[in-house]
């Protein structure tokens, strides 16, 4: 196969999103998993996943957020916030974050040899649009792989791959076919 150009991370494919009883639930989660197993050989190395975790103690408006949501106030360590199983085992390099968006300096430094993010997962209108835009305000390139990530619902699903692709160039909407098969 050949390797893709970028460097891929794999937002937030967590239990809490995969699970249909979960308040979290993202309903098109197994089909933006089924992207992301296609994604993954193409990238080898050069892949990153995250999680979203709970702050031990939530400050400023993050407090009225866990009033809402309070079963979500549990420890990084918690089944909740773990990757699922068949995710897990491929995830050599993970990235936590109390915050919806992953663009943290380790993400930064993993991108940096590259210039461009490939960005999946979950859900597109939350983790994904706030990773996409953080990224793309610092110079990064951005290529948001519309049938890896899943939204809330569809119809947030195409209203934030709308957003993001209003940005252009610094961030374009792509397939998983177009994504791997980008030549350097």
């Amino acid at each position: 196969m050949t390797t893709a150009p970028g460097h891929l991370a794999v937002i937030d494919m967590q239990r809490v999103f995969a699970e249909p009883d979960s308040p979290w639930a993202t309903p098109r989660f197994d089909e933006a998993a089924a992207g992301v197993r296609r994604l993954l050989p193409a990238f080898g190395e050069r892949v990153t996943f995250t999680r979203f975790v709970a702050p031990e103690k939530p400050t400023g408006a993050w407090r009225a957020y866990y009033d809402q949501w309070p079963f979500a106030l549990q420890p990084p360590d918690a089944p909740l916030w773990q990757l699922t199983d068949e995710l897990a085992a491929q995830a050599r390099h993970l990235v936590d974050a109390p915050t919806f968006g992953k663009w943290t300096p380790d993400l930064s430094e993993r991108v940096a040899p590259t210039g461009r993010l490939v960005l999946a997962g979950v859900s597109t209108d939350c983790c994904v649009l706030s990773t996409a835009l953080a990224a793309a305000d610092a110079g990064v390139e951005v290529l948001v792989v519309a049938d890896a990530c899943a939204g809330v619902d569809d119809d947030s699903h195409a209203k934030a791959l709308h957003v993001m692709d209003l940005y252009r160039p610094l961030i374009r909407v792509v397939t998983v076919a177009e994504a791997v098969g980008e030549a350097s």
